[in-house]
């Protein structure tokens, strides 16, 4: 698929979602079989919050297999979720980038509050740094979901195996309440 195409089809995973009361992605005996057979070739990468309510497969109508997910509070970057990007683009040629926010975030929260201590400061240090004096729930979002767009072009700019021109990196923020992704640009 041409990346223009893996986005396409997960803006239309998303509308399936909507409908849906079950996960219309391909879970079955045979695909597992499949892919632990012939190993993963995920069309897309994708950035998300650990927040329970945020599932990416069910979010974009995806089966085993179809999505590589990367999962952290607050959909924050470090080294480790940028080496785990680079696997996905270099070694299982995914070559679109969803960096995945939502409305109701607790990390979003918790930085615009201030109020944290112990190890989530690393997480709210970093979205606080996104979204600086913003308390919009939705536009402190969208502007950590853009923060990290941002470091993800940065990291692969002029990365040795990964032609940023390859790549499509995409902002989105996931509405809780209603299921629906609004896609930034």
């Amino acid at each position: 698929m041409t990346n223009a195409e893996v986005i396409e089809k997960l803006k239309q995973g998303n509308d399936l979602y909507l409908e849906s009361v079950r996960n219309p992605g391909d879970i079955s005996p045979d695909i597992r079989r499949k892919t632990a057979d012939s190993g993963q070739h995920p069309y897309a990468i994708v950035i998300a919050c650990s927040d329970s309510r945020v599932i990416p497969e069910a979010i974009f109508s995806a089966g085993v297999g179809d999505l590589f997910v990367i999962r952290v509070a607050g959909n924050v970057l470090d080294n480790h979720q940028l080496g785990s990007i680079e696997y996905a683009a270099s070694h299982l040629d995914a070559n679109v980038i969803v960096m995945l926010g939502h409305t109701r975030c607790g990390a979003v929260s918790a930085a615009i509050s201030g109020h944290t201590e112990g190890y989530v400061r690393y997480i709210t240090d970093d979205i606080r740094e996104a979204i600086g004096t913003e308390t919009d729930d939705y536009k402190a979002t969208a502007l950590n979901v853009k923060h990290g767009v941002k470091g993800i072009r940065q990291a692969f700019l002029e990365h040795p195996e990964i032609p940023s021109d390859e790549l499509d990196i995409i902002g989105a923020v996931y509405n809780v309440d209603t299921g629906k992704v609004d896609w930034l640009t």
